[in-house]
């Protein structure tokens, strides 16, 4: 399909923008000073805009602020810093220069922040709760960067797959494939095109450019459409005409980590000296040795325990399952015939030697914005973003030389209405499977059960003799029958015996692994010219064609626009959102495989075209939404309904209703009904994914009369057909969510600052899998040949949920803060059903924290600042569900992160020393992931102001 090239589309943008300049007239220029009101001294960065516009400017090193605009007085301008009260004031006359002083805010609410409003420009939001980073609580994560630190926000869930792979959720059912959350930045959703969610901060903003990040937790598809299932991340960066100048960082830390930063702004004045065109840059670097896998424990039920010594399924080894039937020698007959060998396990592949953890992240960024007037602007940004990192989903991957490419364009008018399209693209480079590549390695020197049967031969032949002649040999004439002898006899004296054992599988191991079968069918030893080779290869071949690389160019294209009517009895906001999905990974992830048209000539010669099967998603979604006050605005009311259409699926509608009461300033309680609709991912509907010893389906389309994989087996053993147990799966269809929460905030002493909430959800038509086997067998009941799948589909039970979450913030002294919260989430029912993935949720968890900022100690040889913040965080254990390679238990575990700061103003340079993990307790966060530890770190960041 042709697609047109994005730099057609910017070139179309600058004639739109150069069309429209003509908005553009004279401004005036308003100027003053703000100081702190008790010490007189200047503040710097302190925030001015005119009230009802994105218009303004921030204070110089002097406090000095100018701002233009081409409106006329009387105007309002907002004030505002971090740790001061905003202040509004009324400006008459433009000729004088301001001087505003502002007071210091005891309660300042830094880090965590309850609002009632839509974070994001949309729209406004009806009340729910928003865990907030604002711009200064970025700087001082402890964690090392501010996407690490969204862990520690309540109720927020943080789990790392890999040094360079966070995983954010909230409200329960976790997955290192957050297909639940919504990730958002300036509006735009980064998630991967093919993946069908975001790759954590992979293709996120810098710590340079973000002012605030919000997490909406809970149901809100009827605010922000589909796949805001159980919450939003929602990114704002920097404006340019506000934040201008030049900032840069470098980082250094433990596992050679490198990072580096930088970000430029600058505004434009025309020839009348007014900024009509700014524009900023950031580019940022990262790499670090990744955290490496090595949990070489049985997987969770293993049906072979660590101390069999035929071998066990370790968890980081791929290529040790028992997948053949040949492999187990523990009945009666196996016995006789192979005394001591029982059951077995192939050789398998470490995953150290297959994953690439050399992590690496490049990312670059343009935006640039065009006034027309103070209140209407346009916006043209691009972002890339590649590198290097380990990804875990179905089966470990290593995401090698992946590449993003993101382009938008938006046009506005503040608090009024906005268009904005966007669009996104994907190469997935030299990705592959690393669990596919152990087991197509295996199959280069020999199949499974070609191993299976020579190493039962060389036991047969040689080995079963040696045990036969250890002392003590149970003679099966002294008992009574075969299963007596196994039992009594044989059994406890393989245990005694155990050692030798032991020693007669490892030498039947390297004999069944090593050249003396045959040099063309030995193992490929890691470390050697023939593994790099065998692994080189099977590596740069795609799925398709016997390898284990991944080709994905998928894209999406995505408009959205908004309008808001104001009518003097209410606020009433209508939109819609259109997205297009164009899958294209040539068979290896989807189903758009190669389709081959033939054609026979007059001639007799038959013709053969081939072509790609073409696959296409597209969706869209309309919603109107009233906001009122009553009782002289004590209550807030408000209702939103969107529908939601999918080409493969019907109309849904999600509706929310709230209320908020607020009988005066310190207390606010509220109430919200709201819902959300998850459509089916591409994965979930065209997924066709050949893992070598089950094949993943999207069940689109369902599949007819599969067997159950219990009833199979028995049919294996018994050769009766009428045991088999047939069934059909349903086609899938969209997953939906309603959710009840109460909720409660308030001011104490003016020290202490409380949110409190509660929900209870309900989800119907939940997605998850159902796996089947399609077997064919021959009249006297002998196997012919099968295929097992694992298909998408809808568990047919309602699943409730329920959680609490609380938060506290104590300014027990000027610029010292302590703050804890409390999260408990509650799989209610549901958990019985197959269908349903486990909630893979910590049904308990805390944070404990404190910290300080601007602090001064007069014996320093140079004038600055110090900070600090030290949080702690603790998570009860749980149940990690994933595949079956990768399901199992996370240990309860606590970690320390913390950091020291000192700020220099005169030389724009702040230093911090932490660590996330100070303690370096080693834990699992995910199953079937690295143990992460310590990652201590030293930055240096410089920020200058561009006075304007």
């Amino acid at each position: 399909m042709k697609r047109n090239s994005p730099y057609q589309l910017r070139s179309i943008l600058a004639i739109i923008f150069w069309a429209l300049a003509g908005f553009a007239f004279g401004q005036n220029v308003i100027e003053g000073q703000i100081i702190d009101k008790t010490t007189g001294e200047t503040l710097i960065g302190a925030t001015v805009v005119i009230k009802g516009t994105s218009t303004g400017g921030t204070t110089d090193f002097d406090g000095n602020f100018s701002v233009k605009t081409d409106k006329e007085p009387p105007l309002t301008l907002v004030m505002s810093f971090m740790g001061y009260k905003k202040q509004e004031i009324e400006v008459t006359d433009f000729s004088d220069k301001i001087k505003i002083k502002l007071e210091s805010d005891n309660v300042l609410l830094d880090a965590v922040e309850i609002v009632d409003t839509r974070i994001t420009d949309r729209q406004k939001q009806a009340p729910l709760t928003v865990e907030t980073m604002d711009v200064i609580a970025i700087k001082e994560a402890p964690s090392g960067n501010f996407y690490e630190s969204l862990g520690t926000l309540k109720g927020v869930d943080m789990t790392s797959a890999s040094l360079g792979f966070k995983v954010i959720n909230t409200r329960g059912f976790n997955s290192t494939s957050p297909v639940r959350s919504l990730q958002l930045i300036d509006g735009v959703d980064n998630q991967s095109p093919g993946l069908n969610f975001s790759l954590g901060n992979f293709l996120g903003a810098s710590d340079l450019d973000v002012k605030s990040v919000d997490i909406i937790a809970g149901a809100s598809s009827a605010y922000y459409g589909p796949g805001a299932f159980n919450g939003v991340i929602n990114m704002t960066t920097k404006d340019p005409f506000v934040f201008q100048g030049l900032s840069g960082s470098v980082k250094v830390g433990e596992r050679n980590m490198l990072e580096g930063a930088i970000r430029w702004a600058q505004a434009i004045k025309n020839k009348d000296g007014e900024e009509k065109f700014a524009y900023k840059i950031n580019a940022f670097y990262l790499q670090a040795d990744d955290w490496e896998a090595e949990n070489y424990n049985p997987v969770f039920d293993s049906e072979s325990a660590k101390s069999n010594p035929g071998g066990y399924d370790a968890v980081n080894i791929y290529g040790d399952e028992r997948v053949q039937s040949n492999a187990d020698e523990s009945s009666i007959f196996g016995a006789i015939d192979y005394p001591g060998l029982n059951t077995f396990h192939r050789t398998g592949y470490k995953e150290v030697n297959l994953a690439d953890y050399n992590t690496q992240n490049a990312k670059l960024g343009v935006a640039l914005h065009y006034k027309f007037r103070e209140d209407l602007r346009a916006i043209v940004a691009s972002n890339y973003s590649t590198g290097t990192t380990v990804y875990q989903g179905d089966n470990r991957y290593s995401l090698k030389d992946i590449q993003f490419f993101q382009n938008r364009f938006e046009i506005r008018q503040d608090d009024k209405w906005f268009f904005r399209a966007y669009a996104t693209h994907e190469n997935s480079g030299n990705s592959y499977d690393i669990v596919t590549t152990a087991i197509r390695l295996q199959e280069a020197s020999m199949g499974d059960v070609d191993w299976n049967d020579t190493y039962k031969q060389k036991w047969g032949s040689d080995l079963g003799s040696q045990v036969r002649a250890l002392p003590g040999y149970p003679n099966r004439s002294n008992y009574d029958n075969a299963k007596q002898w196994q039992e009594i006899g044989l059994n406890p004296f393989l245990n005694q015996h155990r050692d030798s054992i032991v020693r007669y599988h490892q030498l039947n191991r390297q004999y069944t692994d090593s050249q003396l079968v045959s040099k063309d069918k030995a193992r490929y030893y890691p470390g050697t010219a023939k593994f790099d080779s065998a692994f080189n290869n099977i590596t740069s071949k795609k799925f398709t064609d016997g390898g284990s690389l991944f080709y994905d160019r998928s894209a999406l294209y995505h408009v959205q626009g908004e309008y808001k009517f104001e009518p003097s009895w209410a606020t009433i906001r209508v939109g819609g959102s259109a997205r297009l999905y164009t899958p294209d990974t040539r068979g290896t992830i989807f189903s758009d495989t190669l389709e081959y048209t033939r054609q026979q000539t007059d001639s007799g010669t038959i013709v053969t075209d081939s072509s790609y099967k073409e696959i296409t998603n597209f969706q869209y979604g309309v919603y109107a939404g009233l906001e009122r006050y009553f009782f002289k605005e004590q209550i807030k009311a408000s209702a939103t309904l969107r529908m939601d259409k999918n080409e493969n699926f019907d109309y849904i509608f999600s509706p929310a209703l709230t209320m908020v009461y607020t009988p005066n300033e310190k207390h606010t309680f509220r109430t919200t009904f709201s819902s959300a609709v998850r459509n089916p991912t591409m994965a979930d509907q065209f997924l066709y994914y050949d893992v070598g010893r089950a094949i993943l389906l999207g069940g689109l389309n369902g599949y007819d009369s599969l067997v159950t994989a219990k009833s199979f087996e028995s049919t294996l053993s018994s050769l009766n057909q009428d045991s088999l147990d047939y069934f059909n799966v349903d086609p899938i269809k969209p997953e939906q969510v309603r959710t009840l929460e109460l909720g409660y905030r308030g001011i104490f002493n003016k020290k202490v600052f409380v949110d409190a909430s509660y929900y209870h959800s309900w989800y119907t038509n939940f997605i998850g899998y159902q796996i089947g086997i399609d077997a064919e067998f021959t009249n006297n009941s002998f196997l012919s040949k099968y295929q097992p799948y694992r298909i998408s589909t809808n568990a047919q039970s309602i699943v409730t949920t329920q959680g609490f979450s609380i938060g506290a913030n104590y300014y027990f002294a000027k610029k010292l803060t302590l703050n804890g919260n409390y999260s408990w989430n509650k799989l209610v029912s549901g958990d019985d059903d197959p269908i349903i993935p486990a909630f893979n949720t910590p049904e308990h968890k805390y944070n404990l924290g404190v910290s300080g900022r601007e602090l001064s100690w007069g014996f320093l040889p140079v004038p600055g600042f110090f900070g600090f913040s030290v949080n702690y965080k603790w998570v009860e254990g749980f149940v990690f569900e994933g595949s079956p390679q990768f399901t199992g238990p996370i240990d309860s575990y606590g970690l320390v992160d913390a950091q020291i700061n000192y700020n220099w103003p005169r030389i724009n340079t702040t230093f911090k020393l932490g660590a996330s993990n100070l303690l370096n307790n080693e834990v699992y966060q995910v199953y079937g992931g690295p143990r992460v530890g310590r990652l201590a770190y030293f930055s240096i960041l410089y920020e200058w102001k561009r006075k304007k």
